[in-house]
């Protein structure tokens, strides 16, 4: 229904006491009820009733009278009762908004969780209980355990001990020993982070405290580069102009720098120990996990009575790190309820989808043996004490479940482990959970950070484009003669005491020049001093003495000598990049605070300007400005950059624009349309003064302010277009490319701002240059969604990119047709996601999918994800090393996942399909013989092997050959990559499938049957041929079946093969209990076993050579 396009409604049955039926899904008070109305998208199938049904059914009922209305009435007690209680105990653990005094934790209204770190899944006391209840909570493991545990039985005893608990206790031990090493290590990290020092400030003067015992309501200092404890409100600074700069790339995956503001009122104290001394407290909101608003107040209540209102720009968030000056903030929320554990969730135990087949195909196992114990039992008739014999039968057939099979696959699990690591094509790859393997060959979605994980990070100016003429590459050296040929000519460059194209606004009559055609030396320097004046760059300083200085004309000396230890800072690369770049060309950003900034010019004059006004950038505006007036001539100039999108309306009329901006979005570049506008002085005061009253208003603040801004930003003089490059990882569209080529959706969850993902999107090939992209609107209700989801759904083959909040909105009301919406499209791209909505949408694929999602990333942000994910990949880069130890799988760069996925993934889930089925078939042969044994001596339940027979058949016999197939592979590792479409034949599991299972079992039944009926027609005159004859040709076909199952020979299988063969030979001349000397020595026992064995073993040989000859697998094709 999709497909036709058709608007289909959205409705579900709802009844309504007095209305009928009415069609609603959803309500909110908010919302027109008529929204039910509107037509939207439905599956096949339609939606099921919420609570339609329950509500009609509760009608229908009749009233209860006497004892059941009684019953009635004491449930309905109890019930209440217990939700006021479990009401209480919630009431006790909500977090509060909360008022914090300075220094004073005994007034602190509650008590608040200490500030610890935690990430250990278990503790002392719940290790042992934990790991055991993760192991027999699978059916596998609980039955090994009851059949060893009913060996104590003497009834129903029937081998040795320990050739039940041997396995078991073996595959206990390897979990334990893995689990308890991974809970060491993550409890060391804990420790290390928790006993790092900070300095507090106390009555006493400056201690020295652990983080694990700092508290709410302690006054804090953090260095430079120094992890910022607990969250904080920002209070003093040793930057003189009252701000200082943070690194939040381990909260929210941003590796540029965050600006932060000191409290005024707390800034302008002369010194820090004044904070001991006032009457002061912040009003914190509640704990929330939103990184990105606050809301609070500081209050002074002594003779300096100030009140100012906090935001997020105030504050210091738990994981992020000071990156200039000292930073002195009061403790406001602690631990678990910090920002960064707020928005990490706690890593699960994971289980591979290999594993929960297998737990399932135990269960058809188990329900054989049961049935088959059943027959037998029928069979033998239900006299005496046939309980006992029932039960002895279920434990002589429990072969058919291998307790081996778990031993094999946790070692085959290590093996593979083992290999990833030792791949040189992939240094440095780590397996911190080996159990999961297997699910990397499964893989259908893989959800990727950006930042740091398919870039860089790393912004480089590329191009400048004026109108008539660009500059890019080796002709940026023109840029450096015409800017160096402008500042060198003062007429030109509107230097003091020069004659300005552009006459002073201070009120000078000054007579103004003629309007002369503007050169291209004149555009340039226009241009390229609008780029270093509009921005929020900072330059800093390494060393403390040089950043603190003021910049004047006789330290420009200094200044060019200490050019190398300036470095840039702003909440944007981009920025960074293209301030870098006028740098290069000659003009220097040297000094910037609140109120001025400071150009070198390249002739070694100082230009200093006022900054009068910043608009900052936002998603909505799209666009960033900032009024300057120099201070010599007071020219006051209104600077704008910002998307082509806005900015095409806002420039004066050109024919150039659209064009260009098409031409480096396909180069990849990230564009940028810079602008200017001249203004008087009254001009600019007029604006002053409605600007302000804007801001004051108390109603429609935000619209407000921008109705005043937009009426600077019409007919602006167009200066430039620029584009910079966002460089990426290495091999990165050749990796999206195999990805996508495997069947793997790739979908991009980042936290930068949507232009930048969509230009990403587009420069790494995850979006191809074939398909159209749909940026999804922003949504705030649930009109507005259901209006883009049925926009978005007659887009076919499109890429979606859409905001997080957004995401959200569609999601409250729309949940399963966004998700089915959104699964359909070959990549999508969500922008300014949260870390907990990076793990929620996750969580979604999972759930409405039922297929294995993998997540990437590289920062402390990803961690959630990454942990949410079946299979979670941490790349070890910049951001540190926070993902790649949350993860299970730890690589170095980007590229790797190729081959990790599509040849070790694949190679792993194919390895373990085969050993398992071939471990099943083991054990299904020698129960069919036993079967065959008990049904014709009389259905006695007595083993047919003895002893060290049944230990050593799954064991030294055959455990060596059957091991031998984690080294198997259909293909090479080159020709897996040269044809990822091999890939797309595991995630639909044919490998291991009911199908398969069952071909196995009639080949076990085809076997077992044979070899037993084999040796009982050919045995001549003791019980002992029997065991001889029958034993030997099934060590044979087992090692023959090995053989057959092989696909490509390694060296290590000959010599299994081998090996095994030779110590059965061995074993049959020292069991001399088991075999008659005399008789194996015999030609007679030697053609009846080889006879025995072909009749059981050719057949299938010629099946495997008919079906490769006429219907050969896909892969065969290759080789």
């Amino acid at each position: 229904k999709m497909a036709t396009g058709e608007n289909i409604p959205l409705r579900s049955v709802e009844y309504r006491k007095g209305k009928g039926l009415k069609y609603s899904r959803f309500h909110s008070e908010d919302e027109s009820s008529s929204m039910d109305e509107v037509p939207l998208m439905l599956s096949e199938d339609g939606f099921e009733s919420e609570d339609g049904e329950s509500l009609l059914s509760r009608n229908r009922q009749p009233q209860k009278q006497g004892l059941a209305a009684l019953s009635d009435g004491v449930k309905n007690c109890w019930d209440s009762c217990c939700e006021c209680l479990l009401s209480r105990c919630r009431r006790r653990s909500e977090p509060k908004p909360r008022t914090v005094w300075f220094n004073r934790s005994d007034r602190n209204e509650e008590r608040y969780p200490p500030n610890v770190i935690r990430n250990q899944k278990f503790n002392i006391i719940t290790f042992v209980p934990g790991v055991l209840y993760d192991q027999f909570k699978f059916f596998l493991n609980l039955y090994f355990l009851v059949v060893a545990l009913s060996q104590f039985i003497p009834d129903l005893k029937i081998g040795y001990l320990y050739t039940y608990w041997a396995p078991l206790g073996f595959v206990l031990s390897v979990t334990m020993c893995r689990e308890a090493v991974d809970e060491i290590n993550r409890w060391r990290r804990d420790r290390e982070v928790n006993s790092q020092h900070y300095k507090k400030l106390t009555d006493r003067g400056v201690v020295r405290v652990s983080s694990s015992d700092i508290q709410v309501s302690d006054l804090i200092y953090v260095d430079k580069n120094q992890r910022v404890p607990a969250d904080m409100v920002f209070l003093k600074t040793t930057e003189k102009n009252g701000a200082c700069f943070i690194r939040t790339d381990q909260l929210d995956g941003e590796t540029d720098w965050k600006l932060r503001l000191a409290i005024p009122s707390t800034q302008a104290l002369s010194i820090d120990s004044d904070l001991l001394h006032i009457e002061a407290n912040v009003y914190a909101e509640k704990p929330q996990r939103n990184i990105h608003s606050f809301i609070g107040n500081f209050s002074r209540n002594d003779e300096y009575k100030t009140e100012d209102s906090l935001n997020v720009e105030n504050t210091l968030w738990s994981n992020t790190v000071v990156a200039s000056g000292t930073a002195l903030g009061v403790v406001i929320y602690t631990g678990a309820e910090t920002r960064s554990v707020m928005n990490t969730s706690h890593p699960p135990s994971k289980v591979g989808l290999l594993d929960l087949e297998i737990n399932r195909l135990t269960k058809v196992l188990f329900f054989a043996v049961v049935v088959l114990s059943l027959v037998m039992m029928i069979l033998k008739g239900f006299g005496g004490p046939w309980y006992r014999y029932f039960f002895r039968f279920i434990l002589l057939f429990s072969y058919i479940i291998p307790i081996s099979l778990r031993v094999n696959l946790d070692m085959g699990k290590a093996a593979y482990s083992w290999m990833i690591s030792r791949d040189k094509e992939i240094p440095g790859t780590v397996v911190r959970s080996s159990t999961i393997t297997e699910d990397l060959g499964r893989i259908l979605y893989l959800l990727s950070d950006k930042t740091g994980t398919l870039t860089q990070n790393e912004m480089v100016f590329k191009k400048i484009h004026l109108g008539t003429v660009s500059f890019s590459g080796d002709s940026m050296d023109e840029v450096v003669s015409h800017l160096r040929t402008a500042y060198a000519h003062p007429a030109v460059a509107g230097q003091p005491g020069s004659t300005t194209s552009t006459p002073s606004r201070r009120g000078s009559s000054a007579p103004q020049p003629p309007m002369i055609r503007r050169t291209v030396v004149t555009r340039i320097l226009e241009a390229v001093k609008a780029l270093a004046l509009c921005h929020n760059v900072t330059p800093v300083y390494e060393s403390e003495e040089e950043e603190n200085e003021e910049v004047e004309a006789d330290q420009v000396e200094a200044d060019q000598e200490g050019d190398k230890n300036i470095t840039y800072q702003a909440s944007s690369p981009d920025e960074v990049a293209l301030v870098a770049w006028t740098e290069e060309v000659g003009l220097k950003l040297i000094r910037r605070d609140l109120t001025s900034m400071q150009l070198l010019t390249p002739s070694g004059a100082i230009q200093t300007y006022d900054i009068l006004q910043v608009f900052p950038f936002t998603s909505e505006s799209k666009r960033m400005g900032i009024i300057v007036r120099e201070e010599v001539t007071g020219e006051i100039t209104f600077y704008m950059k910002g998307a082509d999108v806005v900015m095409s309306s806002i420039v004066q009329y050109n024919d150039w624009l659209d064009e260009e901006c098409g031409n480096m979005a396909r180069e990849g570049l990230r564009t940028l349309v810079v602008a200017k506008k001249t203004l008087t002085e009254e001009q600019y005061q007029d604006f002053e003064s409605r600007y302000n009253s804007a801001k004051l208003s108390v109603q429609d603040r935000a619209l407000k302010v921008s109705a005043v801004v937009e009426s600077l930003e019409r007919d602006m003089e167009l200066l430039c277009l620029t584009g910079v490059e966002d460089k990426l990882q290495a091999d990165v569209r050749p990796t999206l490319e195999l990805l996508r080529n495997a069947g793997i959706k790739v979908w991009m969850l980042t936290g930068d701002k949507l232009e930048t993902a969509e230009c990403i999107a587009k420069s790494s090939r995850l979006v191809s240059r074939t398909q159209t992209i749909h940026v999804f609107k922003q949504v705030s209700n649930r009109a507005e969604a259901h209006l883009e989801l049925n926009a978005f759904r007659r887009k076919n083959d499109s890429a979606l990119i859409i905001r997080g909040d957004s995401m959200e909105v569609c999601l409250k009301y729309y949940e399963h047709e966004f998700m089915e919406l959104a699964c359909q499209c070959p990549a999508v791209i969500i922008c300014r996601c949260s870390p907990t909505q990076k793990a929620e949408v996750v969580r979604l694929i999972k759930q409405h999918t039922h297929r294995r999602c993998a997540a990437i990333g590289d920062g402390g942000n990803d961690v959630s994800m990454i942990q949410a994910a079946d299979a979670g990949i941490g790349i070890v880069g910049k951001e540190g090393k926070q993902a790649s130890l949350a993860a299970d799988f730890s690589i170095t760069q980007f590229k790797h996942v190729g081959k990790l996925l599509v040849v070790h993934g694949r190679n792993s889930y194919k390895r373990s399909a085969s050993l398992s089925q071939f471990v099943i078939h083991r054990g299904l042969i020698i129960s069919t013989m036993q079967a065959v044994f008990s049904s014709v001596f009389y259905f006695v339940s007595v083993a047919l092997y003895q002893g060290f027979l049944m230990v050593g058949y799954a064991t030294v016999y055959t455990m060596f050959p059957v091991f031998s197939l984690v080294l198997d592979q259909d293909v090479t590792p080159q020709i897996a990559i040269t044809y990822p479409e091999l890939y797309k034949e595991l995630t639909k599991g044919r490998s291991l499938s009911f199908k398969t299972f069952f071909i196995w079992v009639l080949i076990s039944i085809y076997q077992g049957g044979i070899i037993m009926f084999g040796a009982l027609l050919l045995f001549d005159a003791d019980f002992v041929h029997i065991v001889a004859i029958s034993f030997t040709s099934l060590i044979l076909t087992e090692l023959l079946m090995v053989a057959l199952t092989v696909r490509t020979w390694h060296w290590a299988m000959v010599i299994a093969e081998v090996f095994s063969l030779g110590i059965y030979v061995a074993s049959l001349a020292i069991f001399k209990e088991y075999f008659d000397e005399s008789f194996i020595l015999s030609l007679t026992f030697f053609w009846k076993v080889t006879v025995i064995t072909l009749v059981s073993c050719l057949p299938l040989y010629v099946l495997k050579y008919l079906r490769k000859k006429f219907s050969p697998p896909s892969y065969s094709k290759l080789t």
